[in-house]
């Protein structure tokens, strides 16, 4: 009789429901789903990105998880479509992070790249996405 790693399983269960919220904010996209959408933040989400100044010096864009959520629904089905690769993801109790390459596409056409940094948070028995940050670039998007 083979023995089963309990740890690995429930590892692997909780990864796996970290991916799926995840992955539903990705779905809301695609969809223009603001519904969805709305159900992936917690109430206190963050969203930032780092991009770069006319003297290349690192900057930060914040925006509210409702401006992003607006702009999602003024959008047609199948226009914004982003694809992430799941690189890194860790747990620890009620928190989690995910390292996630992706590119971007609009209306088909690539646009950009860079990498997702999640930061999620269990509470009421589901995860909620905490906190996003991400880069963009157009070059080394390979």
């Amino acid at each position: 009789m083979a023995t089963i790693n309990m740890t690995i399983v429930q590892g692997q269960a909780a990864e796996d429901s970290v991916k799926t919220i995840v992955n539903k904010l990705f779905d809301a996209m695609r969809n223009a789903d603001t519904e969805l959408l709305k159900s992936v933040f917690s109430e206190t989400a963050i969203l930032q990105t780092i991009g770069t100044g006319q003297d290349g010096a690192a900057t930060i864009k914040n925006e509210a998880p409702s401006e992003f959520i607006d702009f999602v629904s003024k959008l047609a089905k199948g226009v914004a479509d982003e694809r992430i690769i799941f690189e890194t993801i860790r747990i620890d109790g009620p928190l989690a992070l995910v390292w996630a390459p992706y590119k971007f596409f609009y209306k088909g056409t690539f646009s950009h790249c860079g990498v997702d940094s999640f930061q999620l948070v269990r509470m009421n028995g589901g995860w909620k996405i905490q906190y996003i940050i991400d880069t963009r670039r157009k070059t080394g998007c390979e």
